[in-house]
């Protein structure tokens, strides 16, 4: 049998922090600004956001002591493999493909949704209906589209996809500053209050639980980084990925904090919240400016093909490991022998968010939330590995206490979604995809254990 083929090894630290950045934030700070205020309002918003970037460290610096150990594509599979039952193992990478995997046709969806906001004709020329929802032929267009587009770069190699990450996200943070400068010219202080968006002695620990109940979706992505560790440059220190990641998470954290507070800042953010406005609509009303809107509505364009991309190169990586462990059929586990790409993968994946993307957000947007369980699940996974590597071949106190917080910061966002008491926690609605999702990963693993058991 001939050697099996390498991916391609073409990345840098620069690289790096754009799939970790790139991947964790993406159009909600456009479209969701008026539910994050009326959630928490500015103080909860931003000090949900704070705290998410300090409670998430150790989970960051547990996947970065990792990762300086093994560098494989499957990252939970891999850290996990030999420690947990073989079943748990998998069931640890299959979450985190669902982490990242329905964010893919959740970002095709949303590039029409988008375009819709600056050209209302997006929303003609209905196809069919899914619930209450019209599917238009130029939304579809968009999203198919950006599939196509994306597999494309991925399927001919790294370096175009991390080319296009590394333009769309210094993209995004170069007009970012613009706008945030303007902002804070503009706005005025009386326009924060109420600080939060509850009242009472206990309003403001409800606003922040409020905000903490979605933070986690928003925060994901700082950890793709390990999924292309196979795929550092020659010479590349193990060491660094951990402290991109770090700085990942802390720009992600500072910049949804910046977010919330110039907008509520720029225009009173009750009148926002009642009126449902957009960050692009708010400045275009405190500024008169479409142009500043449109150049927003850019920005958030640039920010949701990086979040797609990254997304993407995150779930083929791992259905790459998981098809060179033959966990999910060994075909999956090819290399492209000219582009050294996982192209099976970005085939399956491409092919797959495609069918999502046909249903639109109305099929989309109950099963999202499960995203933020599924890569809670992984990260728990990853901290608990990581205290039996550090207890035993790889004593490590330091490293031993940190996986410690890790994995106690992963099981309270955990409960937070499970647990029926806690405001926001899932439905049945949410239980049922994640079963479901769970059931089609038990269905595979058992097929594909029985076909090489016969073959």
């Amino acid at each position: 049998m001939p050697p099996r083929l390498a991916l391609r090894r073409t990345l840098s630290s620069l690289d790096y922090f754009a799939f970790g950045f790139g991947s964790m934030v993406g159009v909600a700070w456009v479209v969701l600004i008026d539910d994050w205020l009326g959630r928490g309002g500015p103080a909860g918003g931003v000090l949900a956001f704070l705290l998410g970037g300090i409670v998430l460290l150790p989970v960051a610096l547990t996947y970065g002591r990792m990762v300086r150990s093994v560098q494989d594509a499957g990252a939970e599979v891999a850290y996990t493999e030999g420690r947990f039952p073989a079943p748990l193992s998998f069931a640890a990478g299959w979450t985190m493909v669902l982490a990242y995997g329905i964010v893919c046709p959740w970002e095709a969806v949303a590039i029409g949704n988008l375009a819709a906001r600056a050209l209302p004709w997006f929303n003609h020329l209905p196809l069919y209906h899914v619930g209450d929802k019209a599917i238009t032929l130029p939304r579809l267009a968009a999203g198919l589209g950006l599939v196509g587009f994306v597999a494309f770069l991925n399927f001919r190699g790294m370096h175009l996809s991390s080319r296009l990450q590394k333009i769309t996200t210094f993209g995004l943070l170069a007009i970012f500053a613009v706008f945030t400068t303007l902002g804070l010219i503009k706005g005025q202080r009386a326009h924060l209050e109420p600080l939060f968006a509850h009242p009472g002695r206990k309003g403001a620990v409800f606003s922040v639980l409020m905000m903490l109940q979605v933070m986690p979706y928003f925060m994901t992505g700082f950890e793709t980084i390990v999924k292309t560790s196979e795929e550092a440059r020659d010479g590349y220190d193990p060491r660094s990925f951990g402290r991109t990641m770090v700085s990942a998470l802390g720009a992600g954290s500072l910049f949804y904090m910046l977010v919330i507070f110039v907008v509520a800042y720029l225009l009173p953010w009750r009148d926002l919240v009642a009126g449902k406005l957009g960050t692009e609509q708010a400045f275009a009303k405190a500024f008169g400016s479409i142009l500043l809107a449109r150049v927003i509505l850019f920005a958030a364009l640039l920010s949701l093909l990086k979040v797609y991309n990254a997304m993407f190169v995150a779930a083929t990586r791992l259905i790459y490991a998981l098809g060179r462990r033959n966990l999910v059929g060994g075909g999956l586990g090819r290399v492209h022998p000219r582009f050294g790409t996982p192209h099976a993968a970005v085939l399956v994946v491409a092919g797959l968010t495609a069918l999502a993307t046909l249903f639109g957000d109305a099929a989309l947007i109950p099963i999202v939330d499960v995203g933020a369980l599924a890569v809670t699940l992984g990260w728990l996974s990853t901290s608990i590995a990581a205290i039996l590597r550090l207890r035993g071949e790889e004593p490590d106190p330091a490293g031993l206490a940190v996986a410690g917080l890790s994995a106690a910061v992963s099981l309270g966002l955990i409960l937070m979604k499970v647990v029926p008491a806690i405001p926001g926690s899932f439905t049945r609605t949410e239980w049922s995809a994640f079963a479901a999702w769970m059931l089609l990963g038990a269905l595979l693993w058992t097929g594909w254990r029985r076909a090489k058991e016969t073959a």
